[in-house]
């Protein structure tokens, strides 16, 4: 099934490729990212253009600092680690080991919220490593996906 600009809100084009943006009731609930066959759609809400706007901020200025309304669904394990994640400063990693500890959790634990992230880039889920390496990013190991973390990581100066 492909993907189509009409599922979201707004789809921009980023330096990392397209972005999928979903509004729902005033709060920013998925950003995702989107095949290279899904056409932009323009901002024509005044959340989705505040996004549109704040990424752009940010891929020009890592050390941007989003601010925007956000609303994730998700497990109560994976709401602790979306919001310990938010507290790593650009620049700045952590491992899966080092959030786990702090959450009383388990490692792979930690790596699944990861990967289920519905707020990708806003909630900085790249900034999450392995003790030894980088790892993974929304549960790929290599290709395209992990290109975008390493990028991400560049892009802030952690790596």
């Amino acid at each position: 099934m492909q993907t189509q600009a009409s599922q979201y809100d707004a789809v921009m084009n980023a330096p990392l490729g397209k972005l999928g943006i979903c509004i729902e009731n005033d709060k920013l609930v998925k950003l995702e990212y989107l095949g290279s066959d899904v056409k932009p759609k323009a901002a024509s809400d005044p959340l989705s253009k505040e996004v549109f706007s704040q990424l752009n901020k940010y891929f020009s200025d890592p050390g941007f600092v989003f601010d925007l309304p956000l609303k994730s669904y998700g497990t109560d394990h994976q709401q602790r680690v979306w919001r310990a994640l938010r507290k790593i400063s650009t620049g700045k990693t952590a491992s899966y080991g080092q959030i786990a500890d702090k959450l009383g959790s388990g490692a792979r634990a930690v790596g699944n919220a990861c990967r289920h992230n519905p707020i990708s880039i806003i909630v900085p889920c790249h900034r999450v490593i392995a003790a030894h390496g980088v790892g993974g990013y929304g549960g790929a190991t290599n290709g395209v996906i992990l290109k975008r973390k390493l990028w991400l990581l560049e892009h802030e100066g952690a790596l």
